[in-house]
């Protein structure tokens, strides 16, 4: 399978193999190259440069893009796309004044899913999954996480996983799996939730060879520093690397505990006090903020800007659920990063692209127009330009969307 595009107004963010991630300053560039061509060969990017430069080959298939955008697909590091049912309920009880925790002491919340997915079978699961895929790979993604954390007994969190598993399967997109026990405590007993955690599901998720990182949500009412620390070293025991919630309403510690444990990102951070702004600045673990969720349920959005002015990476993702961020498109992240955290359009774009590859560590396969990585990208419809993403907001800017050279059509 050869392919060649030809008359691409504007090939963005094409950068060289040996790239490292974005910090601070360098966030606001995104290389690009006018009147290009890009070739494609066995999936994978093969070469590319500028038309005025190009020679015709034989061997590959002439797509003619007519003066189109071309981006890579972008790289979405935090989804919870499994699930039962929406929560919509919900959605009107916040419309009424409740909030997040008060939803949550109601018995919705992240138990409510916990009990809709219990009740649910696993192919049930697995059909409504692919069709959040499908869509949100539609909507420009093209490598993605999925955590569990719906199912908070053993056998639903296993069911959850074996769910992600099938979709790495059958999808032809890098997908990474989560293992999110500790999304809540599902009864009063909390010690006996920990010993399930440690003895039985991280065991069993371990024997089956169900998930890439370890996750835990560590806030004021869910799980305490101490126990995200139990759990982050029970996870070291069977090779799974930390992702977690953090400081998504207070701050308890969790940042510097997870910066210990060598997380490879701490999510949310909403609330992110100067002095773990400074321990971030000092570590490979990476921010991740979730825009959408800060939109959705009308709490502060974390401060991207500050983080970038202190040199730091930055990623953003979508946080995709059915109670505070019901949405997957990354595009809405790009609009809501520019406008309510005033990052500019090209620092939103690297957060959700060239940056979110680090997160996921899939630096070498997605992220950027780069030889040698996958050839997952966006045709943009005409007259589009980088800017237009994030500037028409809720409009649906793309025209085809391209995994491992071949167009995406489910």
């Amino acid at each position: 399978m050869q392919k060649v595009f030809i008359n691409i107004d504007k090939l963005i963010q094409v950068r060289e193999p040996d790239s490292k991630i974005l910090r601070g300053a360098l966030m606001a560039d995104v290389p690009s190259l006018e009147k290009a061509w890009l070739k494609v060969k066995d999936g994978l990017i093969e070469d590319y440069g500028a038309m005025d430069d190009f020679q015709e080959d034989n061997a590959y298939e002439t797509i003619d893009l007519k003066g189109r955008m071309v981006t890579p697909t972008f790289v979405d590091s935090h989804t919870h796309l499994v699930f039962a049912a929406d929560r919509d309920e919900e959605f009107v009880m916040k419309i009424k004044g409740m909030d997040y925790q008060a939803i949550a002491a109601a018995g919705g919340g992240i138990v409510n899913s916990a009990k809709k997915l219990q009740e649910t079978t696993l192919e049930t699961l697995l059909e409504s999954a692919r069709q959040r895929l499908t869509e949100a790979i539609q909507a420009g993604t093209g490598a993605i996480e999925i955590k569990s954390g719906y199912g908070l007994t053993l056998e639903a969190e296993v069911k959850m996983l074996q769910v992600i598993a099938r979709l790495k399967e059958e999808f032809p997109i890098p997908i990474k799996s989560t293992f999110l026990g500790a999304h809540a405590f599902p009864h009063a007993d909390r010690d006996k939730y920990m010993n399930t955690i440690l003895q039985e599901m991280l065991p069993e998720i371990f024997s089956q060879n169900l998930a890439d990182y370890i996750d835990c949500f560590c806030e004021e009412g869910y799980f305490t520093v101490d126990q995200m620390c139990r759990i982050l070293e029970a996870g070291e025991k069977y090779d799974l690397k930390p992702k977690v919630h953090v400081n998504q309403f207070n701050a308890i510690g969790g940042v510097e505990k997870a910066i210990e444990f060598g997380a490879i990102s701490v999510d949310h951070l909403e609330v992110l006090p100067e002095s773990e702004m400074i321990l971030l600045k000092d570590s490979d673990t990476i921010p991740v903020a979730l825009p959408g969720c800060s939109f959705f349920i009308d709490i502060p959005f974390a401060p991207a800007r500050k983080i970038i002015e202190n040199g730091l990476p930055l990623v953003l993702a979508s946080d995709f659920n059915p109670g505070s961020a019901p949405s997957f498109n990354m595009s809405l992240i790009n609009s809501l990063a520019t406008v309510k955290m005033k990052l500019l359009p090209e620092e939103a774009f690297n957060a959700t692209t060239h940056n979110a590859a680090y997160a996921l560590e899939l630096e070498e396969e997605v992220g950027s127009i780069t030889i040698g990585k996958r050839a997952n990208f966006i045709v943009s419809k005409p007259n589009r330009a980088l800017n237009s993403i994030a500037y028409n907001f809720g409009v649906d800017w793309i025209d085809q969307v391209y995994i491992n050279g071949e167009r995406f059509n489910p």
